[in-house]
Parts: structure tokens; sequence; C-alpha cells
């Protein structure tokens, strides 16, 4: 009896440690989840080969209307670290995260050192080169020339400045390395390498783009504002103030009247809206249209998004402004 107990004791113990044994080299991984796409391609570059992060807005939904899934709660609830912009952009995830994942590290990237912040301008046409530049900490100030209302907030499409892009990965690897000391390295390595991509994609970037720098566009709402100004491009207005508010007819008015006053060359949609109101303020004036994708929702998510996504939006804008 003794022998048969301590027989099927070792077979099972056995059994365990083969399973633990061919469990994958990520299977105690932090359980890393983050909103959108953009971030989510440069969390996971920070964590290749050690883990893979959920993405919560996957294809071509929007964080400005998106709607929480149950197997979104269900990977929330099993999140270690949460990683998303902040509510100014996923105001969608603000309850969720107090409910669903109340234990888990939460890194809200509008509040880490080393960004460049901006306010979003309000009006329907903007002073040429108004963006407003300050360091985290301190409001830029944008003085538009029509205000639908009257609130004053940060422009959170951070991610599309590449300088923020470097301060996102870094806080990210800090994060990662904090709540998992055994990957440290690997995750400085990572981040470090991703650093000289981002450096290099930027320099790209700047070449690309450098002659385009006098002519006037106008975008779908204000999304771009960090690219512009990293690259001084000259965006003149947008047509809504938010995707899920519909414009004034009298910002319509203000937009058309400066398409025409500047002979602004392009008027951009995005992927995920109704174009109707672009062609509504191309009517009557020489303006072409284009269509700008500020998340990535045409792209397949991962570690390659962040570079493709960037170079689409310089593609864009030289393919309408005519560069």
């Amino acid at each position: 009896m003794r022998r048969f107990a301590l027989s099927s004791f070792l077979t099972g113990t056995l059994s365990a440690l083969v399973a633990t044994a061919a469990l994958p080299a990520w299977a105690e991984a932090p359980k890393v989840v983050v909103s959108i796409k953009p971030i989510h391609s440069l969390v996971a570059a920070v964590m290749r080969g050690v883990g893979d992060p959920v993405l919560l807005v996957r294809g071509g939904a929007s964080p400005h209307s998106y709607t929480m899934k149950p197997s979104d709660a269900k990977a929330l609830s099993a999140a270690d670290l949460v990683v998303w912009v902040g509510p100014e952009l996923e105001g969608f995830l603000e309850k969720p995260l107090k409910a669903n994942a109340p234990k888990a590290t939460r890194l809200t990237l509008m509040e880490q050192t080393g960004l460049t912040l901006l306010q979003t301008r309000e009006g329907g046409a903007w002073e040429a080169h108004d963006h407003g530049h300050e360091e985290h900490g301190h409001k830029g100030h944008d003085h538009a020339a029509d205000h639908d209302d009257d609130h004053d907030e940060l422009n959170s499409h951070i991610w599309l400045d590449p300088a923020n892009a470097r301060a996102i990965v870094t806080a990210t690897a800090d994060a990662l390395a904090a709540r998992d000391p055994a990957d440290a390295e690997a995750y400085r390595t990572n981040a470090d390498r991703t650093l000289q991509a981002i450096d290099a994609l930027d320099a790209e970037l700047k070449a690309t783009l450098a002659p385009l720098k006098d002519r006037p566009f106008v975008v779908f709402h204000d999304a771009y504002q960090y690219f512009e100004a990293r690259y001084d491009l000259s965006a003149v207005g947008s047509i809504t103030v938010s995707p899920d508010r519909r414009p004034s007819a009298k910002r319509l008015s203000a937009i058309r009247a400066k398409i025409a006053g500047l002979n602004a060359a392009c008027v951009f949609a995005e992927p995920q809206f109704e174009p109707t109101l672009v062609r509504t303020v191309v009517e009557g004036t020489k303006a072409k249209t284009g269509v700008l994708d500020p998340e990535g929702a045409d792209l397949p998510e991962g570690e390659a998004l962040y570079p493709t996504l960037m170079r689409n939006l310089a593609a864009s804008l030289r393919g309408c402004l005519g560069a």
C-alpha cells in the first residue's frame, strides 16, 4: 500500500514538473493590457521575447466612441499592468479600471514626465503654426478664431510626436521592470533598440515632410497637432472639435472661408468617420480630399504598427498636398 502511494505521489509530482517545463518562457510574464493600437505597438516592442500585451480597442474602432465588451472586462480583471493615455482620450476606461482592475498598476501616459503636451484647438479656423508647445506640467496657449465651447483641454494624441513616443517607451520599460524584475534587462534592451528605431524614423519623416512646410490643409478633428508641431506643418483648421460631436454651421462656414482665403490644398477625412462633412466643406473650393489615420484603424496590431502609421501619415500628406 505504501509502495503504491509513493508511486502515485512520484508520478503526480513528475507530471506536474513536466507540465511546468512545457509552459512557454513568457508564461510568467506580467499580464499587460493596452488601450489603443499605437500605444500597444510601442508596448509590444518593449515586451518582445518576454510577453504579448492585450489590446482593447481593436480593428477600426475609435477610443472616442468605444464600448467595453465582456472580453475586455475579463482582460482587465486579470491585468497586472494597464497602459492607457488617460481619461482625455479613453473616457470609456475610467469606471472599468476602478471596477475591474483595482489592483493592477496603471501607467497613465499623460501624467508621465518628459512629454510635450499641447492644448486642444477648439476653433473652426486656427492661426498658422499655433501649436502651444509646452513641456509636461504646463498647458500651451492656443487662441482659436471661433470657439464652439469654452472648455480648456489637453490634446491627447501624444504618440504622434516621436519625442513623446520615446518617453512612452521609457516609461513602459520602467513600469515593466518594476513589476517584473527578473526580465528587467530584456525590457531595457528592447527599449534601447526601440528608441534607436524611433530616432531613425524621426529623421526619415523630417526629410519626407520638409517640402510641405508652407502648404495649408484642414483636418477632420484636432488629432495631428503633435505631428504638425514636430514637422512644422501648416494645418489651418479642423472640421469638428471631437469626432462624436457634430460641428456647428458657423464652424463649417469658418472652415470653408479659411480654405478659400488661404487656398488650402487639401481637406483630410479619417477612416473611422463619415466623410460627408469633408465633402461639404470642400464644395465650391479648389481643395482636394485625402485620408489621415491617427490610430492605425486599417493596420494590423503589433510592433510594426507604429512606424507604419507614421510613414502612412507622411505619405498621405505628400500625396494630397502635391509634393
